[in-house]
């Protein structure tokens, strides 16, 4: 058969108490050090024997330090504790007045919006008049300044646009004569290129200029108290009557060719 289950109950015998608590005590002490070990935690352990004598197993923190921090854990439970006693007491006496509160805030937002005015006097319709004229000026203000701001806000956005504006058109318009001087210069320095590379073809010469034509001497005009001699008359003056025969005969018989100069000097 198994072993039944002991009865825990105070050994009467001395001897058996002191042996039994010897036993129990080391058995105690080394769970004490196995738990610290293996589950990393902090253990203090403090016996009193019936005679007053101390034992007591820390780990390595000392024991001080582990009571410390097991009283300042004890006072603070115990302030949250009365904390949330004190909380639960207030939170009962708070409730019906935050109740009546929003009970009443309900009401004033169903007069704001027109609605149950029959139990209103004269006074309480005056007082509401008044809140609701307040909060439309206030209203209306807010907006006069939202809609400035957003204006001031545009006109910079506008004069900042324009002033950029007017930036791109001016390096727009520099870009403009930058490439029209680049293109002038490129088509001076072709020009240039082709004279270099294909000069000219020379003027052909003048055309020669022949003496050989048959020039015919024409008597110049004869103006009044100017005589001219031509071939005739000094034919007729050096031969007599018969001069004009022989100077006939003498132009007939002579072929003259004078040089250009001669010709243009006669005419």
């Amino acid at each position: 058969m198994g072993r039944g289950r002991v009865q825990l109950r105070r050994i009467e015998n001395k001897i058996s108490r002191q042996v039994t608590f010897s036993k129990r005590r080391n058995g105690l002490l080394k769970k004490a050090h196995e738990i610290s070990v293996l589950c990393d935690a902090e253990v203090a352990l403090i016996v009193f024997s019936s005679k007053g004598k101390l034992f007591e197993y820390s780990t390595d923190s000392s024991m001080e330090s582990i009571l410390e921090r097991y009283e300042r854990y004890s006072y603070d439970e115990k302030r949250i504790n009365g904390t949330e006693s004190q909380a639960k007491d207030n939170w009962s006496m708070e409730y019906p007045k935050l109740v009546s509160r929003i009970e009443l805030l309900q009401k004033n937002i169903r007069h704001y919006e027109g609605e149950d005015l029959n139990p209103l006097n004269m006074r309480e319709l005056q007082s509401l008049e008044q809140q609701l004229d307040t909060a439309l000026k206030k209203i209306r203000t807010r907006k006069s300044q939202l809609m400035h701001d957003s204006v001031s806000e545009l006109q910079k956005k506008e004069k900042a646009l324009q002033e950029q504006n007017n930036l791109l058109a001016k390096k727009l318009k520099e870009n403009e004569k930058n490439i029209t001087q680049q293109r002038m210069q490129s088509a001076d320095q072709h020009r240039l290129v082709d004279v270099s590379n294909h000069p000219p073809p020379p003027s052909p010469p003048p055309p020669p200029m022949h003496f050989s034509q048959s020039l015919s001497i024409q008597p110049p005009l004869q103006q009044p108290g100017i005589h001219f001699q031509t071939s005739e008359t000094i034919g007729r003056d050096d031969y007599g009557g018969d001069g004009n025969q022989n100077g006939t005969e003498a132009a007939a018989g002579t072929n003259t060719h004078m040089p250009p100069w001669m010709v243009r000097h006669l005419n």
